[in-house]
């Protein structure tokens, strides 16, 4: 396009390709562009550079024309030496070291379909871009981000929030289609299943996740944690809209975390800290060969099973799982259950109201942790479930031909079929002539049992072991008291036995009350 003059004070207009160099304080209107600019005029007349100045407008880019941003630290109190000269960095180049998704077209108003848009982010920032210099951690700022497809994460994004209650990924979708899962790791080709890691591609890794939800108002599975290694999601919470009558039983069949692999790509070294996983039928689940996966300091909430690995493993299942220093509540049905899985550890969890149906104490329906493989461990893990219902389903079942390790609220050990309740402890009284119990124990889980004690009784001390074989049969009851005490302590401990039931039963002389302190060691 021709440019035209209009007036004697000159003044130019045409497309913003054609800008000429203008003469000193001559102006020229890029009509295209709507951004206008004046020349700077020459050297001789005393301009620092030969050019054109861009004169401000609302269609200027002030980033683009910005050169000037040098980082001074002014709240400090004076001014930061970053070099000498001080470093320049233009602000665009400032604002490109953060990405927020909102960048990319998402609106976080829980009411525009954000998919798209934060597809094409984790896409641009972490798939197309090859170069790991130049990749940005994607900032989601506070809101719902609505969804009505899978979110597809590939190796190497890294995602924050500003917390759990505030940046929330949440999929609406609606009656015709419904997403299988909220999110999902993909390879760097955005491959998926049998596919993930062919043509070259890397498989997912070092993905990093924090301070976020995601939710589901669907029956859908919330993460797809496939074939990934190394990766880290700290205080994010993963919410399924299951109440205590969808998830009373396993029939609706969703999960919060999926673990998936190939014998190529196995998943591997992923850690859970200070997440919430609730609304679910499943918390996690998972049949694959995988291992060294943690989750910890993190709460499982209003599920049918919290932990479920290995149920229709083949092969070499779940391995090394670690499930450290969590909450569970809510939970229908058992809490931990490993099944076809080996090297797994639960440590240190509370566990409230567990396996009991949402219908609280006295009503146990299945014990809280049943190992039915070996190589598995329960340690320091604590119980809210009381001696009575745990004669019905025992807190931690297991399997009888299993050889594992477990010990119960500090005070029970149980080593494969072998049990020993330790720390009990129980008073005598003074002058019990008619025999009274020690304690009584169902007859259906003991073969027979050893008794260690020690009894104190005024400044008379007595140690000893008591050993029985139950009747079995026509063989009767059998058991022998064998001990020392320094002085006669006046007490008669004996074995007997009713129906299905047997008890430690004690009389005593009339000096002063004792007190037993004994441990229980049995096979089941």
């Amino acid at each position: 396009m021709a440019i035209v003059q209009i007036s004697r004070i000159q003044h130019r207009k045409g497309l913003q390709e054609n800008l000429p160099q203008l003469a000193g304080a001559e102006l020229g209107w890029a009509q295209d562009t709507r951004r206008l600019y004046i020349g700077n005029g020459t050297l001789v007349d005393g301009a620092p550079v030969i050019g054109n100045t861009e004169i401000l407008t609302e269609h200027s880019n002030l980033l683009e024309v910005s050169t000037s941003y040098t980082y001074k630290g002014s709240a400090g109190g004076y001014i930061v030496t970053t070099d000498d000269p001080a470093v320049e960095r233009t602000l665009n180049e400032k604002l490109d070291d953060f990405a927020s998704v909102k960048d990319f077209g998402a609106k976080g108003d829980g009411a525009t379909d954000d998919t798209e848009a934060i597809n094409r982010a984790l896409y641009e920032l972490f798939s197309r871009q090859k170069n790991p210099q130049v990749r940005r951690s994607l900032f989601f700022p506070a809101g719902v981000y609505k969804t009505s497809d899978t979110i597809l994460v590939p190796p190497y994004a890294k995602i924050y929030g500003e917390g759990a209650e505030s940046s929330i990924i949440r999929l609406q979708a609606d009656d015709s289609s419904v997403a299988p899962f909220v999110v999902r790791t993909t390879d760097s080709l955005q491959q998926i299943g049998a596919n993930i890691g062919s043509n070259s591609a890397i498989i997912p890794q070092n993905i990093e996740v924090s301070s976020m939800s995601f939710e589901s108002t669907a029956e859908s599975h919330i993460l797809l944690l496939e074939s990934a290694q190394q990766c880290y999601f700290d205080s994010v919470n993963f919410s399924g809209p299951a109440d205590t009558t969808t998830v009373s039983d396993a029939s609706l069949g969703t999960v919060a975390i999926e673990v998936q692999g190939t014998p190529a790509a196995i998943p591997e070294m992923v850690t859970f800290d200070k997440c919430r996983i609730s609304g679910c039928t499943y918390g996690l689940h998972t049949d694959a060969e995988s291992r060294a996966i943690t989750f910890s300091n993190g709460q499982f909430d209003l599920l049918w099973r919290a932990v479920q690995l290995g149920e229709s493993s083949t092969g070499t299942g779940p391995a090394g799982y670690r499930i450290v220093q969590n909450l569970f509540n809510n939970i229908a049905d058992s809490a931990v259950y490993f099944n076809n899985s080996s090297k797994n550890i639960s440590a240190f969890n509370v566990f409230l109201d567990c396996a009991n149906t949402f219908n609280g104490l006295g009503n146990p329906a299945e014990s809280v942790i049943q190992i039915l493989s070996s190589d598995n461990v329960s340690v320091g893990d604590q119980f809210e479930r009381n001696d009575d219902d745990d004669k019905i389903h025992s807190r931690i079942d297991i399997a009888p031909t299993v050889s594992a390790l477990a010990t119960v609220n500090g005070t029970s050990q149980l080593v494969g079929r072998y049990t020993r309740d330790a720390g009990l402890q129980q008073v005598l009284d003074n002058n019990q002539v008619a025999p009274a119990k020690v304690f009584t124990e169902e007859q259906s889980s003991y073969q027979g049992f050893k008794i260690d004690y020690s009894i104190r009784r005024g400044d008379t001390r007595r140690i000893g072991t008591i050993t029985a074989t139950l009747s079995e049969g026509a063989n009767p009851l059998s058991y022998y008291d064998d001990y020392t005490e320094n002085a006669q302590t006046g007490i008669l401990l004996s074995v007997t036995e009713l129906g299905a039931t047997f008890s430690l039963e004690y009389t005593s002389t009339n000096t002063v009350d004792g007190l037993i302190n004994y441990s229980i060691s049995h096979l089941r």
